[in-house]
């Protein structure tokens, strides 16, 4: 429920036909996960409060440097050396008392991504490297959360809204990183460029929140500022069904001590795969296979007839879709280490 503060506040948005007063209360009701806190967090932040959402978690393990300054507007130099995540919650609360947010300042690993994820319903991904780009997405599509991606380059930047209602993730626009990782460190960016993109993102994030207007699932928008040129592209994709939540079906699972004494006692009848990303499994993996969750269903010929099958993943969320994806297809017996490595193994 809006208090008078709120309506007098948000009185030029309430207005709106297509918003109203029940698109407000839709706002103030949203849980937004802001991975990033640079020159597109800033502008995506400072919008997302100003128009009134009600709970906002931002993460970001930087510190205010004096070269951010030109893009990065929510900061200034008296903020040097300070903590991105916490100094933006601070300043923002100041926008607006309404809002709660929750400030994380540590980086997004694959170890912290599902707990970090799991408690909004709207993740906005401002980050600036393939390697966390990959992992946001991956855990969005784990945890089926709608994503709104967005990148900056010099004069050109990028949005898009993925995994939204089973339509395409950022694997099918970019399956692999590139093999060359130029970032604004190396390639520059023109200072108005992650407003204008950080803009069309909070915009994005407003209509998916209220439910209005044409959205960017499925869509690439390109805008080059030098030249103003703005682009609209369709993504070819084919859709994932197994990649759903698990149902209520009862999923058989194991803890570490029943795996621990299997492998002790039977170790040439099971065959453990990881279900993560590669990068995941290089960081750190109790051993086994390492099968891509996405990679599963085409990867059958490659696992062994007739043997106890244990998957694992982080947390035992694309464990347990493992375990479905294969049902019915294979003929040996087919288990999720509950928990996974979190639980376990952390």
């Amino acid at each position: 429920m809006l208090v008078k503060e709120e309506l007098n506040r948000y009185n030029r948005q309430i207005i709106l036909p297509e918003l109203g007063l029940n698109g407000q209360e839709m706002l103030k009701a949203a849980t937004v996960l802001v991975i990033g806190a640079g020159g597109l967090g800033c502008p995506v932040l400072q919008y997302l409060a100003a128009a009134g959402v009600g709970t906002i978690g931002i993460v970001d393990d930087d510190v205010i440097e004096l070269n951010n300054l030109h893009r990065q507007i929510l900061y200034n130099h008296t903020d040097i050396g300070l903590s991105k995540a916490k100094t933006a919650a601070a300043k923002l609360k100041l926008l607006n008392p309404h809002v709660a947010f929750t400030a994380y300042h540590e980086r997004f690993k694959a170890d912290n991504a599902i707990n970090i994820c799991q408690d909004y319903e709207l993740v906005i991904d401002c980050s600036d490297n393939f390697t966390t780009r990959y992992l946001v997405n991956d855990t969005c599509v784990n945890l089926n959360k709608t994503l709104i991606f967005g990148s900056i380059l010099q004069f050109q930047g990028q949005v898009a809204v993925f995994n939204h209602h089973g339509g395409p993730n950022y694997r099918d626009l970019y399956p692999a990183p590139p093999t060359e990782n130029i970032n604004c460190v190396e390639g520059g960016v023109i200072g108005i460029l992650p407003g204008i993109i950080g803009l069309y993102m909070a915009n994005e994030a407003l209509k998916l929140i209220c439910n209005i207007g044409e959205n960017l699932s499925g869509k690439l928008m390109t805008i080059d500022a030098l030249n103003n040129m703005v682009s609209v592209f369709k993504i070819a994709y084919e859709k994932h069904p197994e990649i759903a939540k698990p149902t209520a079906k009862t999923i058989k699972e194991i803890d570490k001590s029943t795996l621990d004494q299997w492998l002790s006692a039977e170790a040439d009848k099971i065959f453990l795969i990881d279900v993560r990303e590669d990068y995941e499994h290089e960081e750190n993996n109790i051993g086994g296979v390492n099968i891509s969750l996405y990679e599963l269903s085409g990867s059958l010929a490659s696992i062994p007839k007739n043997k106890k099958l244990v998957f694992y993943c982080q947390s035992g969320q694309r464990s347990k879709i493992a375990v479905q994806v294969l049902e019915g297809s294979y003929e040996g017996e087919v288990y999720s280490l509950k928990g996974g490595l979190l639980v376990h193994y952390s």
